[in-house]
Formats: C-alpha cells, structure tokens, sequence
C-alpha cells in the first residue's frame, strides 16, 4: 500500500535593517500545530542583505520545529508501547 502525506509549513519574516524575526508553523494531519520563532542580528560591519538574514532566522525556525516534531514522536512512540524508547538522534 502506498499513501501520499503532505505538510504545508509557512514562514513569515520581519526586518528591521538590523533584525530578521522568523515565524514557521507546521500544521500536521492529527490536527497539531506546531509554531516556531527564529531570529538573525546582522554585525555592524556586515553588509545589509536581508535574504541572508532570512535564511538565518528561517533555518533556525525550522530547526526548532524539526526539534518538536522528534519530541512529539519520541513521546507518540513511549505511549503507545507503555515504556521508554531509546532517544531519536537527529
């Protein structure tokens, strides 16, 4: 049997000239929502590029929700077998 599973993950930017603030939410077919914030402060020597800036405070956005995601897993797995599961490495 193969089933076709897709997740729509939406980031949101703001900037400042200095500061991107990065906001990622991942909605998940059990109807979970999962929602991160990322953030990026350009040095003062450092060119303006505010596409760099996002993918700083993307990445990190996203990193987090890859951290919750292996959680909730981790805790899914340890429910449904009634004991502790070995850690999930990234």
């Amino acid at each position: 049997m193969h089933t076709t599973v897709g997740w729509h993950v939406e980031l949101e930017f703001e900037e400042d000239g200095r500061h991107t603030r990065a906001v990622a939410l991942v909605r998940l077919p059990d109807g979970t929502e999962i929602r991160t914030h990322g953030h990026a402060t350009r040095h003062n020597v450092d060119v303006n590029q505010p596409r760099v800036g996002e993918e700083i405070a993307g990445a990190r956005a996203l990193n987090e929700i890859a951290m919750q995601l292996l959680t909730k897993a981790h805790v899914e797995i340890d429910d449904d077998s009634g004991h502790r599961s070995h850690s999930i490495n990234v």
